[in-house]
């Protein structure tokens, strides 16, 4: 049967977040049908229903950091049952075929990987996001999310978490390893804590000091100001690996000039404009410089389960339904500590706008 459902949409950029009915698609076999519990809100929600990104395809819904119950299962579906605990995060299809889907790696699907919204899915529909009661996803792009977790703090672990978590696995942060986490927003209060969790010897790195016990609680050794006089020099090839979380414009050479040798620099935050670089500043003692984006379907599962182990998740903030276009305001302020989260229930009293 058709499944209709509650959802926040946007007609256009300018425009204020609506509560309608949308559809989603009838439920195939291999098909997971979740009642969303949580939807967190990501700056890519915002960069991509603002047209920061380019055009987007309105009437929009967003929401890649989804949290719920599964509702229903499609007769192929193998791995979960009416009553689990699930998430969906930025991925909703890819091709499952080539090699990087065969390797765990769906995020780079060389056919094309298919977003959780304003994507063309495989029948040519375009996808519609978490801001909703109701999501219908292949099983193969659902996760599991461990008891251990709330519903809210987990939400944004399937974009914020997985962001953060697979470059400090590939680089290897570990027990020995000093770490800088460049940025203490919605994507560096979880490289902290990830980093931390894994043994690393963690330090934030901030134009001040006012989130230095903040920084602290979530498992940082210490804070250092980069706007201090003589920071650069007096820091020079202390950390093995710097995780740069922000979107804004940096000194790369001298960022690079922190590292060790065989040191790297991983980059997951985006800035708008190009980013200068001399190759000297990799060159001398072999650095790298690093871009990631997201992780696997395995490897976010890896994720939420050791997050569970080490006991947190995201620190955030909930919002309802009618609050939404104010946290947008918010998160581009920098004033959210430290991820808002939809508490998808107070859709139930939400009036649907023609």
């Amino acid at each position: 049967m058709p499944i209709t459902t509650k959802a926040l949409q946007k007609t256009g950029p300018d425009q204020p977040f609506r509560v309608v009915q949308i559809r989603r698609r009838d439920p195939r076999p291999d098909d997971v049908v979740i009642d969303i519990k949580a939807a967190g809100i990501c700056h890519s929600d915002i960069h991509t229903i603002r047209n920061e990104w380019g055009e987007a395809h309105f009437p929009l819904t967003v929401g890649h950091e989804i949290a719920g119950v599964v509702e229903a299962v499609g007769e192929n579906v193998t791995k979960y049952r009416v009553g689990d605990r699930v998430g969906v995060g930025c991925l909703v299809n890819s091709c499952g075929e080539c090699e990087e889907c065969r390797d765990g790696q769906e995020q780079n699907c060389l056919n094309g990987a298919v977003g959780t919204y304003n994507s063309e899915d495989v029948d040519g529909t375009i996808t519609q996001g978490g801001y909703a009661q109701k999501v219908v996803v292949n099983e193969r792009f659902v996760l599991r999310i461990p008891d251990a977790l709330d519903f809210d703090v987990a939400a944004p672990l399937l974009c914020a978490g997985i962001t953060t978590y697979s470059p400090l696995a590939t680089w290897e942060a570990a027990e020995g390893k000093k770490v800088a986490v460049l940025g203490l927003g919605g994507l560096g209060h979880m490289g902290v804590q990830i980093a931390a969790a894994k043994g690393a010897e963690v330090t934030v790195l901030s134009r001040s000091l006012k989130k230095a016990q903040e920084a602290k609680d979530l498992g940082a050794a210490r804070t250092l100001a980069t706007t201090e006089d003589g920071f650069f020099r007096d820091h020079r090839g202390e950390f093995d690996i710097i995780l740069n979380t922000i979107s804004a414009d940096i000194p790369v050479d001298d960022y690079l000039g922190l590292l060790k040798p065989r040191g790297v620099m991983a980059v997951v935050g985006l800035p708008p404009q190009a980013q200068p670089l001399h190759f000297g500043a990799l060159i001398g003692g072999r650095k790298a410089l690093a871009g990631s984006n997201i992780g696997g379907i395995p490897e976010t599962q890896q994720m939420l389960d050791f997050c569970a182990e080490h006991g947190f998740g995201a620190v955030i903030e909930k919002v309802s339904v009618d609050e939404v276009d104010e946290a947008y305001d918010r998160v581009v302020a920098g004033d959210v500590k430290f991820r808002c989260v939809i508490d998808v229930s107070t859709f139930d009293d939400a009036e649907v706008q023609a």
